[in-house]
Order: structure tokens, then sequence, then C-alpha cells
């Protein structure tokens, strides 16, 4: 891919994966728990899998993951989701692929820049809708919770076996240079100002979800 393409490219998923967030805000009843969005470590989106180059034989995505720092938000890095068995219907719409990492097991996975999902407690298919998270099951095993979005309503996702990298070509693009996984994820590495469409709509989705967590939390104390 030519380095202008690339950062085009680039570009644009990160504005489209930010649009995938506004989404999750906007559909409480049909999206992503704020309970299960609050407890998240990580946030992994995998917009237009159909425009991102998806192959039903390769089952080939790309996207952007943030994970949680002691100043808030990490700057995005770029992935790339391949293989496996993704349990998954694909129209000629496109979907959208969102992966939660509920604890520090996950996050570990996730900062290694490969990893497997394995299926044996790794990855789940995440509960869906305002009273979806009264269950626990989430809480108990799961390194990941996965989604895909179709036609403006999510929808829990099986996703085994699929492998998720480290996508060196857009972060080159944007960062200007090879950073290390790790090092993005972990909070070390400033966001660039491309990614402020992204940054943005994570800060908003993290705050609704954290106040609507503390507004539950309020109301069960009385």
């Amino acid at each position: 891919m030519a380095p202008a393409t690339a950062k085009e490219d680039s570009v644009e998923r990160l504005q489209n994966a930010g649009n995938v967030l506004k989404e999750i805000m906007a559909a409480p009843d049909n999206g992503i728990p704020e309970e299960v969005l609050d407890d998240a470590k990580c946030i992994v989106v995998v917009p237009h899998l159909i425009k991102a180059g998806f192959i039903v034989g390769g089952k080939h995505g790309r996207g952007v993951a943030s994970c949680r720092t002691a100043t808030g938000w990490s700057a995005p890095a770029f992935v790339s989701v391949g293989g496996g068995s993704w349990g998954l219907q694909i129209g000629a719409e496109g979907v959208d692929l969102v992966m939660l990492v509920m604890n520090d097991k996950g996050l570990q996975h996730l900062l290694s820049s490969k990893f497997q999902l394995s299926g044996e407690g790794s990855a789940a298919a995440g509960p869906v809708g305002r009273h979806a998270s009264a269950g626990t099951d989430w809480k108990l095993n799961s390194e990941l919770l996965t989604y895909s979005r179709s036609k403006g309503a999510f929808a829990g996702l099986t996703l085994e076996g699929a492998v998720i990298e480290q996508d060196a070509d857009s972060t080159i693009a944007i960062y200007g240079k090879d950073v290390g996984f790790r090092k993005v994820l972990i909070g070390d590495v400033k966001a660039p100002a491309e990614a402020a469409p992204f940054m943005s709509a994570l800060s908003m989705a993290g705050h609704q979800a954290a106040t609507h967590e503390a507004r539950e939390n309020t109301q069960d104390k009385k």
C-alpha cells in the first residue's frame, strides 16, 4: 500500500471507528450494556469489514484499539484481525466488529502484539441491551467480549481462532514510524491529530458509561 493511500485509509478507519462508538451510545436498548463498557480495560473496533478488505475465505479486517491508562484512554493502536471461525453472516452492507478486553489476562494478551482467540474462556459473545448486564457470566471468565453490528443493531459474536495483531502499515502511516504496540496502548505515545474524532467518541462513550453506573449504584442504595 502506497504511503498516501495507507494514511488516507487509516484516517478514514479512525473516523469510522469513532462513528461506531457513537452508535453504541445512541442505542442503549439494542447496544453494548453501559456496565460492560465501563468495566472494559480496552476496546477494539474494526469498522466496515467489507470496505476494510474482508475476504470470505481469508477473514481479514483492520481496526483500532485503545486501553485505559492512569490519565484516560491511550492513543489508538492499529490492528488487523484475521483467520478463525467468525460465526458471522456478511451481507452486502458490511458489518462492524467490536471487542472489549475485560480483565488483566486479556490485557496482557492484547499488549503482546499478536495473539489468537482460543475460545476456551478467552472470548465470548457479549451481552446486548440495557438489561443484559444483569447476568454475571461475562464477569467471570471472558478475557474478551465480542460483538458485531449490522444495520444499526449490535449482537454478540462468536469469534473463535481469530488472530489479532498490530497493523504495521497503518502504524507507520499515522505515527511516522513503527511504534511498538505495547508502547501505544500503555499510554507512552501521544495521540496524533488524525485520531481526534476517535478519541473524542471514546471519551464520550466512557463518560456516559461511568455516569450510568454511578446512577445505578445510587439507586441501588436507596
